[in-house]
């Protein structure tokens, strides 16, 4: 798949994984509520088989998202976070603008998330609450990162 790049001042947003900082989005998820603990081989794995969106601020990693995608019919966008350093400089709109407007995830019938602290950020950008929860369903395994050591 063909490379996109976008520029906004001195920042970048990349999907070239040969440019991922693998140690830096590692530090940050395994702190994070939602991968606390993932062990470095799964999130290798996940790089491996997902759509990758690192932002750097002079060739320096700051942030990362990836989307997890058939990329006809279904994306689930996961792992979002701009380093603390670099809030407040609206690089995680620059980022969803980037993650929007790619042109392998257009036209999409479902794009889903799950955040528990983002949805004003999610929703500039049409996301919203699941219309009918009762449809939805989910096989999750709590703290699953943890059992695993």
């Amino acid at each position: 798949m063909q490379i996109e790049e976008y520029i906004k001042e001195s920042y970048l947003v990349s999907t070239d994984k040969n440019k991922l900082d693998v140690f830096v989005v590692h530090s940050y998820l395994k702190k994070s509520y939602w991968a606390e603990d993932i062990p470095i081989e799964i999130l290798n794995k996940g790089i491996e088989n997902s759509l990758c969106f690192g932002v750097y601020n002079n060739h320096q990693q700051i942030g990362f998202a990836r989307v997890i995608t058939d990329y006809s019919t279904f994306a689930y966008l996961a792992d979002v976070f701009i380093l603390e350093k670099e809030r407040g400089r609206g690089l995680s709109k620059f980022l969803m603008e980037c993650i929007l407007k790619h042109k392998h995830l257009q036209g999409l019938r479902n794009f889903c998330l799950m955040t528990k602290d983002a949805h004003s950020l999610y929703a500039r950008y049409g996301f919203k609450n699941i219309p009918h929860p009762e449809n939805f369903m989910a096989n999750k395994i709590e703290n699953i990162y943890k059992k695993a050591k």
